[in-house]
């Protein structure tokens, strides 16, 4: 049962990636920043980092996460990665062709006010932006994979991602199993 939400998971990850390339169609030398990494590679289970181990031109990308990505940079010899907050892109204006995110700004600390800033670094480091986050009228959580537990409230809600964070810590990462904003950016330059 588990293999076949993985299985789940792991086509819709390919689903917005073929959305982004069908929207954005990037190409070689397109530059590319995804705001948002963690500091693990993809497969065995995971489908972090999705983007990085799909793209048809890894060279070109820039990944951007808040904490160490000693991992990620082994498993993606060819990124660039950079350790930064989202929130304060350590970019110019414009740098990037295009930017991507996928299933972060709804982490994003600060409330609506750190979202809207989140955005907006990704606006103004990019010329397009693509930005995705799990619809909350789903039953799944996306996260957890639970039915429903996303309606709870905040304190039951969050239970079952401290059960996750000390799996983790505990036994490691790997056995813990869109919208495009085109126009946004335009009011940014």
């Amino acid at each position: 049962m588990l293999r076949g939400r993985v299985a789940r998971v792991h086509a819709e990850r390919e689903r917005k990636l073929q959305l982004f390339l069908d929207l954005l169609q990037p190409g070689p030398e397109t530059t590319v920043v995804d705001v948002g990494v963690t500091d693990a590679p993809f497969g065995a289970g995971s489908t972090n980092n999705f983007f990085e181990a799909r793209y048809p031109w890894p060279g070109q990308i820039t990944a951007v996460g808040q904490t160490e990505l000693d991992r990620f940079a082994a498993a993606f010899p060819h990124v660039r990665a950079v350790r930064a907050d989202g929130r304060e892109l350590p970019f110019g204006n414009a740098e990037f062709d295009l930017g991507f995110s996928n299933a972060v700004v709804e982490h994003v600390a600060g409330g609506r006010d750190g979202q809207r800033q989140f955005v907006h670094e990704l606006c103004r480091v990019s010329r397009r932006v693509f930005v995705t986050t799990p619809n909350r009228h789903f039953p799944l959580e996306v996260h957890t994979l639970l039915p429903f537990v996303h309606w709870l409230p905040k304190g039951p809600r969050e239970a079952p991602a401290a059960v996750r964070r000390r799996a983790r810590s505990a036994f490691g990462e790997a056995s813990c199993g869109a919208l495009s904003l085109q126009g946004a950016c335009n009011q940014h330059r």
